[in-house]
């Protein structure tokens, strides 16, 4: 990047700052703006330095303010359709996500996860398995930092996992793991993309650069994703992995077979561990441990060092995370589970009955296939947020009517230590977006947390 390069950078969160960080370290200037007329523009501009080359703008964008402008970038939570795009369109200036700046400064060997669930477990299981056998690690995207704050530590030595969503996935050119991997696929931002197709192309997308040099692992459990790998459109080398009885006839295949997990290629079957040798609950997880294995090997890592992190892998915050145990009922935080694909398996993941706690920001999802498994598995359910009374309408189609409402999460948790019995279980799963009442999902598990720990 040349000194005189100005950009562009939409967005004032966590990757529109990171974004500008490494632009500024490169040596260009930045033009950094957010849409909403209110945003503090002391509290963004406290990111910088005195020095740095930063000028902000806020509210409706004109063209005149973009005089040199060479490259717009954007962050993930903004999408293609919003109003100042058009503006960037007339200027001629192209656009491309945070993702693929980060990427296109990056050195090293990258592989890239997606999927609907499982992203942030199976980036953290690639991570901790990349660094028993290489010195310069990075993790990076969705699951912490994200790749913008990473990219310029990297050397030709480096490797790399990063987590990436749909958002991030819309705005990539040439972005270009070595092993890529979609977990599932089921609907989700639908709010955002629009329709279950443009989702689905957005997730396929993580391998439009790769060649046939290259790996991408995919489920086999999955529709969408068995068709996609079966299919000729597809030029790395598919690694499949799957918790069903169904497996593939060729082809290199990780798969669980009663409590065992395998390794199967063209020649050999070879036992990986047993799920009872794991700190992970639930199918799902055993589904992510296959994914994270293969990512490993394919990344160039010794099976035995692969089966050594997988055993020592503990759960990552926010998902299915042990709490504490009080009165012999135990709490559970899943507020990452902010679908209900990722809230079915974590309900599921519950070796007892469940006082759920549910509900939050409407992504226009449906709950019927989440709610069809509350009768005889939720003792109660506790409901939260903007969307409680259409999960609870739903509930009723089913004829489950052992509902609570809270207006806080200190209620809610109240109430269910309230209601629950030794053995029990209390599970933060809200199978919605948190947006409605908090910044984040994680803020809501910390809250949630705070709140348990304080019974």
């Amino acid at each position: 990047m040349q000194d005189s390069r100005r950009i562009f950078i939409a967005g004032t969160g966590k990757s529109g700052i990171s974004a500008a960080r490494m632009v500024l370290d490169m040596g260009g200037e930045v033009i950094l703006y957010n849409s909403d007329p209110e945003t503090d523009e002391q509290a963004v501009l406290s990111n910088f330095g005195p020095k740095d080359e930063v000028e902000f703008i806020k509210g409706d964008l004109l063209g005149s303010r973009l005089v040199g402008v060479n490259l717009a970038i954007l962050s993930p939570g903004i999408p293609l359709r919003a109003d100042f795009i058009s503006v960037l369109d007339r200027e001629g200036i192209p656009v491309i996500g945070e993702l693929e700046l980060a990427y296109q400064a990056s050195k090293g060997k990258l592989c890239a996860v997606t999927g609907t669930n499982g992203k942030t477990t199976t980036t953290a299981l690639i991570g901790a398995i990349l660094k028993t056998h290489f010195e310069d690690v990075h993790v990076a995207g969705n699951i912490g930092e994200p790749f913008s704050a990473e990219a310029l530590k990297t050397g030709d030595d480096s490797v790399t996992v990063v987590e990436v969503s749909s958002f991030m996935l819309e705005t990539i050119m040439d972005f270009h793991p070595k092993v890529s991997a979609i977990l599932n696929i089921t609907p989700d931002h639908l709010d955002r993309h629009g329709s279950m197709e443009n989702y689905i192309r957005c997730k396929k997308a993580i391998t439009m650069n790769q060649t046939e040099e290259d790996f991408v692992i995919l489920n086999y459990n999955d529709p969408v994703l068995r068709e996609f790998g079966l299919s000729k459109e597809l030029k790395p080398k598919v690694v499949w992995f799957t918790s069903g009885e169904e497996r593939p006839e060729k082809g290199e295949c990780f798969y669980l077979e009663e409590d065992g997990i395998f390794m199967r290629d063209d020649k050999n079957v070879t036992e990986l561990l047993d799920v009872h040798e794991l700190k992970l609950l639930g199918r799902h997880n055993y589904e992510n441990v296959m994914a994270a294995a293969a990512a490993g090997i394919k990344m160039g890592v010794p099976i035995l060092d692969v089966v050594k992190a997988l055993r020592a892998f503990t759960a990552v915050e926010h998902r299915i995370e042990f709490v504490r145990e009080r009165s012999g009922v135990r709490y559970y935080n899943d507020s990452k589970g902010t679908n209900t694909d990722a809230a079915i398996q974590a309900l599921k993941a519950m070796p007892g009955p469940v006082l759920l706690i549910g509900g939050g920001y409407d992504k226009h999802a449906s709950y019927d296939d989440w709610v069809k498994l509350f009768p005889g598995k939720v003792k109660y359910l506790i409901l939260l947020g903007e969307t409680r009374d259409k999960i609870a309408e739903c509930c009723k189609k089913y004829g489950f009517t052992d509902i609570m409402y809270a207006d806080d999460m200190d209620e809610a948790v109240k109430t269910c230590a309230s209601y629950a019995d030794e053995g029990d279980y209390v599970l933060l799963s809200p199978a919605c977006a948190s947006w409605d009442m908090f910044k984040d999902y994680e803020q809501r598990g910390e809250i949630f947390k705070k709140c348990v720990n304080e019974l």
